[in-house]
């Protein structure tokens, strides 16, 4: 131990603390300065946890606080206050670089330092000082350009008070800030590891460390013996369901079947975090090891056993039928085919997964509370409530640091919620990133064999898939993610014949989940890869080629649904003047070492699905105001902005009028999921019909405020319900209407390959989109740039390796240099509907990056990639297979 003297935001200090401790832990444990995150394990890797040390960056996982003597520590709370707030978090704000807002506070600290040093900084000197700090959300663009305006501020160019919305711009198509952007820029908003539970028990779970086995027994012996062990719980200690999964085949704590690594077998309570993982280390497992099926080849092969034995490794299959697609292609003048793969994908939201848990009251009567990260809370806590037999469960969402999909599924909140009631004492469950990679689901891996056709005119005439989709050991929503690959396999183009017969197949591996997007980013790659093709075997040019075969109102996507809008032919319209001038500056760069390429690729993007259904209530409030309750998840996509900026506009009050009620099962209907882009489709347009119901009373009654409604003998609250109430898509034919509407867009990439190493810069995403009526136009741009960034990470470096893939270097998703120009380009056309024509964008937006990428790829070299990613041996490898 030793005694260390330093001074904090401005406050003299001492502490006395082991060698080992890190300034992080100090911060964030002892003085509960949260603001600081933890992300990497703290390996240095993330800049969530950059501070400022005597004027220089520093991640205060690696610094030892032994260290530190005589030093000043800036944290982000030390910087500046809501209600003071430093300009550089003012800028932060106003550019619209906030959104999931986990990593911000480590952004906004490396930028002070930055512009302290270099008050007027190139954007090069830009990323080169923001290299440590990660992001997922915003694909950096905006992160950039607030680092810029801070230096317009510094530096006395202008002020926030110039660029600020005015209390009586309308709240409709304005970029009003995010109602909660300020307290993410501050350090301020709670997210779960940051809740103070005092003597809360820490858990860690005890998983196996096989790929496929069977339990046998476990030796729990030594492991309770350990210093600050509280006890240790096993499968036969959960009184409920013990399934968590969206399936029926996903234990809280399993028994026997050992289906994937880092399948949870038992929980250890202890008095901390150290002793917990100890006593979990010291825990014996007896496991039969049995050999693994790690891909549907392997699981689909003719004697291969069950991975859950009495159900068949094939757990699921759908096709599609759209007139005679192999007598189409039989008759076309041109057919090209390929294998096209997708693998699997982390999401990688940068916050690791966290639970708090605990029982509110005593007895049969308790409720047990859990606080964590969801976006689907209603159905989550009856999800609990089922796995741990409880019958009283409440779900409070914290802030979340990303989510892109990931927390559909419950992860670690059942595990929690089953230590706490058992325990009956509150727990915190904080996993590793690396535990936490292990636990959650992942993109679907894809295999795709296609053949597509086009007559001499250049029409397209069909398209033949066989689609293999790797469920990995547990069942989420795989046969969902095949319907909506089904249901937009067409994209904005008219295939007049289709035929696909898709399997969803068991293996030992990661389970696939919701990822942004769903299942058309993987299917879109290979249709949008053989447009390429085709239009090359044709002589076409590429963006002609696409012309020509977009859908036009009357005729029918894939699955059979009529396009009554289809404002897809009007995106590709606004880009042509774009690709002109991109295909011109690549013709300059078609030889030497480095070599540039032009890609193309669309969607028309459904949301509005069958059965689907939103509830919203609002309820005028004393003071004038509105409140408007519903469980409306915002991990960063902008919903709060949406709730906010619509209720004021159908009320006519300013913003700060507008109160969100919004992440707790216990003060809110359930609005649904937010994913799938349907928030403000959905529960926009709930809301909507919340307000119309509100504004009949007080137009049947006279009334003007609160009081004068009840005194007319009215309620103050009134709930809206949206449903949509289409029948949906036969999975036999894959045939029916399936979307209510669409979101389209089409993007092109431009790259520049370096024909020696493999490796490919994307130089300039260009983006033209139609997502109906604009509510926030920073907030769509924002999405749009978050998903292309997403999207390029897809298609160039990212792949997910269940068991090797362990934190942030080694899933190699996209940092701050690698960062590309981006240019949105955003149409109108409002749809019949969505709240006021509105509709979402946020998964839309990385459909069609990566096909863009990977046609601009062969555009450059000549050579098509059939798997990603595209990685610089993979480039290296295609470039010598043409020469031999």
């Amino acid at each position: 131990m030793k005694r260390i003297s330093l001074t904090i935001n401005g406050v003299q200090r001492q502490h006395i603390v082991p060698e080992d401790r890190v300034l992080l832990d100090l911060l964030r444990e002892d003085l509960m300065l949260t603001g600081a995150k933890q992300s990497c394990d703290r390996k240095g890797q993330c800049g969530a946890c950059t501070v400022i040390v005597n004027g220089k960056t520093v991640r205060s996982c690696l610094k030892k606080v032994t260290a530190l003597e005589g030093a000043e520590v800036i944290t982000v709370e030390g910087l500046g206050t809501p209600a003071n707030p430093h300009l550089i978090q003012e800028a932060f704000v106003l550019a619209g670089a906030i959104q999931c807002g986990f990593c911000t506070p480590g952004m906004i600290l490396a930028t002070k330092v930055l512009l302290d040093s270099n008050p007027n900084p190139s954007r090069e000197a830009i990323q080169h000082g923001l290299r440590h700090n990660l992001c997922r959300c915003t694909g950096y663009a905006k992160i950039f350009e607030a680092v810029e305006l801070a230096g317009r501020f510094l530096r006395g160019e202008c002020t926030p008070a110039e660029l600020r919305s005015k209390v009586d711009d309308n709240p409709m198509g304005v970029s009003h800030s995010r109602p909660w952007s300020m307290l993410k820029a501050c350090g301020l908003a709670e997210f779960s590891a940051d809740i103070d539970m005092p003597g809360a028990l820490e858990i860690a779970v005890v998983r196996s460390p096989h790929h496929r086995a069977r339990l046998k027994g476990l030796d729990l012996a030594e492991a309770q013996k350990m210093p600050g062990v509280i006890g240790i719980m096993t499968a036969a200690d959960i009184k409920g369901a013990n399934n968590m999964g969206l399936g029926d085949n996903q234990p809280v704590l399993c028994s026997d079947n050992l289906p994937v690594l880092g399948a949870a077998v038992a929980i250890v309570a202890a008095r901390t975090k150290k002793e917990a993982l100890a006593a979990a280390a010291a825990v014996k497992l007896d496991c039969e090891v049995l050999p693994a099926m790690r891909d549907a080849h392997a699981a689909m092969a003719d004697g291969a056993p069950e991975i859950h034995p009495g159900t068949p490794n094939i757990c699921h299959t759908a096709g599609q039928i759209k007139g005679d697609a192999k007598a189409a292609l039989e008759k076309s003048a041109v057919v090209v085919s390929g294998n096209f793969y997708s693998p699997l994908i982390h999401q990688a939201p940068l916050e690791p997964e966290a639970t708090v848990a605990y029982l509110d009251g005593s007895g049969e009567d308790a409720q047990l509370v859990v606080i964590g990260r969801s976006i689907w809370i209603h159905p989550h806590a009856q999800m609990i409530q089922d796995a741990v037999g409880w019958d009283n469960v409440r779900y409070i969402e914290a802030f979340a640091g990303g989510q892109f999909g990931i927390k559909c599924d419950l992860t670690s909140e059942a595990l929690a919620a089953a230590a706490a009631l058992h325990f009956q004492q509150a727990v915190r469950y904080i996993p590793s990133l690396e535990e936490s990679m292990w636990i959650t689901p992942k993109r679907h891996p894809f295999r795709m064999q296609t053949r597509m056709g086009a007559d001499a005119d250049g029409k397209l005439t069909g398209i033949e898939m066989e689609m293999i989709v790797e469920n990995g050991a547990y069942m989420s929503i795989g046969p969902n993610i095949i319907e909506r690959a089904l249901a937009m396999l067409s994209s904005g183009y008219n295939i007049p014949t289709v035929e696909v017969d898709a399997k969803l197949v068991y293996t030992n591996d990661a389970w696939g989940g919701a990822a942004r997007g769903a299942g058309p980013p993987q299917a879109n790659f290979a249709v949008e890869s053989c447009m390429n093709l085709l239009a090359a075997k044709l002589g076409m040019d590429p963006y002609e080629f696409r012309r020509i075969n977009t859908l036009q109102k009357g005729q029918t996507t894939s699955n059979g649904q009529e396009a009554d809008e289809w404002a897809f032919s009007g995106c590709l319209d606004r880009l042509e003047p774009y690709y002109q001038k991109a295909q011109k500056a690549a013709a300059a760069h078609k030889s030497g070492t480095i070599r540039r390429g032009v890609g193309l690729a669309g969607s028309s993007f459904g949301v509005g699905e069958p059965g689907d259904v939103s509830h919203v209530a609002v309820e005028i409030d004393p003071d004038g105001g509105l409140s408007i309750y519903g469980s409306v998840a915002d991990p960063g996509e902008g919903n709060d902005a949406m709730l906010t900026q619509l209720g004021a506009h159908l009320m006519d009050l300013p913003m700060e009028k507008i109160r969100l009620i919004t992440r707790d099962t216990e003060t809110t209907p359930d609005s649904g999921i937010s994913a799938g882009s349907r928030q403000t489709y959905m529960s926009g347009q709930a809301l909507v019909k919340a307000v119309d119901a509100l504004k009949a009373a007080m137009a049947e009654t006279g009334a003007k405020t609160r009081g004068e409604l009840e005194k007319a003998g009215k309620p103050a609250r009134y709930m809206g319900i949206n449903t949509m109430s289409h029948t949906g898509m036969d999975l036999k034919t894959g045939q029916g209407k399936v979307w209510d509407a669409y979101c389209h867009g089409v993007q092109m990439a431009e790259v520049a390959v370096n024909t020696e190493t493999g490796e490919v810069n994307v130089v300039k995403m260009t983006a033209v989109v139609d997502p109906g009526k604009i509510i926030n136009p920073l907030a769509v741009t924002c999405q749009i740039e978050g998903g292309m960034d997403m999207g390029a990470g897809m298609a160039l470096r990212e792949e997910y390796v269940h068991g090797e893939t362990v934190d942030w270097n080694s899933y190699k998703f996209p940092r701050a240099t690698n960062a590309f120009e981006m240019e949105t380009i955003l149409l109108e056309t409002p749809r019949d509907h969505g709240p006021l024509g509105a509709i979402g964008v946020g998964e839309f937006t990385l459909v069609p990056t990566h096909p863009a990428i990977i046609n601009a790829i062969e555009d450059a070299i000549g050579v098509r990639l059939y798997s990603m990613p595209a990685t610089p041996d993979r480039v290296l490898a295609a470039l010598k297979s043409t020469d031999g």
